[in-house]
């Protein structure tokens, strides 16, 4: 409890195959469904068995941004879990774990809360029921009533038939009355908010971001962390009337998404860093033939295979350089999960109108945290601007696909439709679409050519909202991060403030184009700035050098595979305001 105000942190621990994510589904759905705010995340190993895995779930009656600094109840489904994580839980808190697991040591005020496992399964061989006993002592700690519980189950496990919907909510029960009985319930329960919410993952709402956007074509090669985005498709593709296909290979992949938008669908792909390498060449071909496409790429931990099931912000530069040459196209890494929603059909939008491709970056945290949002506040008919598309055939008088216009964008016709011929390749073109590389390269019609792309992009920036200063003009530090890391710095930022220091925060959503005057002028009334990111370079910062010839005062950086948690900011802020450093590289403590 902080502040007046429930907030509560649990976390699940154990190894791939002990059904970590089941008890941690279950509770997030009571949880949102009884109108509390969630946020979670899962720190998890490339492995489909062993290894070790630990979810922590947050919920709030306010809004809340990260997964959290504390934690109130550690359930231990293995010794390892018990060993590297008892340290973490400080006076007030519970460790819920199997009784043949050895506790060790805990600090002061823990409370142990070892269960007997197999005297309250009736000896049953199956493994996961102590992950419902569990859930059961979780429900009775935290002071809920059981029918919640039972109404839970009965739905997520009804399909496998009532003997084991019975079994689960008899354990369940057993769970519940031992915990009841023989440990201290927490002195306040979980409040009810004004209305239930729903929870979804980052990459569900990407993919629900584009369907709503209007797309009919999706290709993808499963990578995580992107991989949930192909599965929320893939089930919703007969209902939505969207195509959605596995394809061999990334290069195909991007080459299929052009191929679909050419026609005039709408078409999107989604991978990591390691996948988008292969993708980038077709990106400039997208943009060569001024076709609109988009391209999402969720961060993970590399280079290379790195860590595939850790997160950071390291693609940056990798999607500034997309592809060869000098191309058009929008960069945007919206800042979390409602926020990868809503971007999708500006995105989308954009693209069209400017004939060029659009890159969207996440990352693991964004893409695989479980997050509340309320239904209502979805625009599920959002404003579709196709551009300058021409859909119906006639017979003009030499139809030119790359006219030369005052604006630089050319009317694009649907292929196949009478009196519209043209050319769509990517080899630099003519304004009809002639091909000019193969005999004589024409250095004038070159020189028109990449002009009249560029002159696309005169007024793009116009279609974007600048950055905006959130928090007090006073501040002694202005924090700047970009993406993800939006709702740690806000969180931090509020800790702060009870700590009697002033900070605000300039998020940065858009990449390119970029409001550099923006931020010029946050930076000129600031009395110290200090850039955030996952990244060991500091790629924002060198990105943010280059279009404004700006250096930050000081730097928080991390690279270790982990997210920030708000403490980690509030400490390299303290300690650059004290002038101890200039670059903070926060300590992880929660090591899985």
């Amino acid at each position: 409890m902080a502040s007046g105000k429930y907030d509560f942190a649990l976390a699940i621990g154990g190894e791939a195959g002990q059904g970590v994510a089941t008890p941690g589904d279950v509770l997030a759905r009571i949880y949102v469904r009884r109108g509390l705010n969630l946020n979670t995340y899962n720190a998890y190993q490339s492995i489909i068995r062993g290894g070790h895995i630990f979810l922590t779930v947050r919920v709030s009656d306010q809004e809340i941004y990260t997964h959290g600094d504390k934690l109130d109840i550690l359930l231990c489904l293995n010794q390892d879990t018990m060993n590297r994580h008892l340290g973490l839980m400080g006076p007030g808190s519970k460790v819920i774990y199997n009784g043949d697991i050895s506790p060790g040591d805990a600090a002061d005020g823990v409370e142990l809360c070892p269960l007997p496992v197999s005297q309250l399964t009736n000896n049953n061989r199956n493994k996961l029921l102590q992950n419902t006993l569990a859930v059961g002592a979780i429900m009775a700690l935290q002071g809920l009533d059981f029918q919640v519980l039972e109404e839970s189950l009965t739905l997520r496990f009804e399909r496998r038939g009532q003997a084991v919907v019975d079994e689960n909510v008899g354990v369940a029960r057993a769970g519940y009355d031992y915990a009841k009985a023989n440990f201290q319930s927490f002195a306040d329960a979980p409040p009810v908010g004004a209305k239930p919410l729903a929870v979804w993952s980052g990459n569900e709402a990407l993919a629900m971001g584009g369907a709503a956007a209007g797309v009919k074509f999706y290709a993808a090669y499963p990578m995580s962390p992107a991989t949930g985005i192909l599965h929320w498709m893939a089930q919703n593709a007969r209902n939505l009337g969207i195509m959605v296909r596995q394809v061999e290979d990334e290069i195909a992949v991007s080459n299929m998404v052009i191929g679909a938008a050419h026609v005039g669908c709408r078409a999107m792909c989604a991978t990591s860093g390691g996948g988008f390498a292969l993708m980038s060449e077709a990106v400039g071909a997208a943009s060569m033939m001024e076709i609109p496409v988009v391209y999402i790429n969720v961060q993970r931990a590399g280079p290379s295979t790195g860590v595939p099931t850790k997160t950071e912000q390291g693609d940056l530069w990798q999607m500034l350089g997309a592809s060869q040459g000098d191309f058009e196209r929008f960069i945007v890494a919206p800042y979390h999960a409602l926020d990868a929603y809503n971007s999708l059909p500006q995105l989308f939008n954009l693209t069209d109108k400017y004939q060029c491709p659009g890159l969207l970056i996440s990352d693991l945290l964004i893409s695989e945290g479980r997050y509340s949002f309320d239904p209502e506040t979805l625009d599920m008919h959002p404003a579709i601007d196709r551009g300058e598309l021409i859909t119906e055939g006639s017979s003009p008088n030499g139809y030119k696909r790359y006219e030369n216009t005052e604006s630089g964008i050319s009317p694009r016709a649907l292929p196949g439709l009478e009196g519209y011929l043209h050319i769509a390749a990517t080899d630099e073109h003519d304004e009809d679409s002639t091909l000019i590389s193969d005999e004589f390269t024409n250095p004038h019609i070159r020189r028109m050519m990449v002009e009249k792309r560029a002159r696309k992009f005169s007024h793009a920036l116009e279609q974007i909202d600048p950055p905006k200063l959130e928090g007090p003009e006073d501040a002694e530090a202005t924090l700047i991060g970009w993406g993800s890391t939006y709702g740690v710095i806000k969180e931090a930022i509020q800790k702060l403030a009870e700590l009697g220091v002033k900070v605000n925060h300039l998020p940065i959503k858009w990449i390119v184009p970029f409001h550099g005057d923006a931020v010029v002028e946050v930076f000129s009334s600031s009395k110290r700035t200090i850039i955030v990111e996952n990244n060991y370079s500091g790629q924002f910062a060198r990105y943010l050098r280059s279009e404004t010839g700006l250096a930050a005062d000081g730097h928080i950086r991390k690279y270790d595979g982990e997210p920030f948690v708000p403490h980690h900011i509030v400490e390299g802020v303290l300690e650059q305001l004290a002038g101890e450093t200039h670059l903070y590289v926060p300590y992880q403590e929660v090591v899985t």
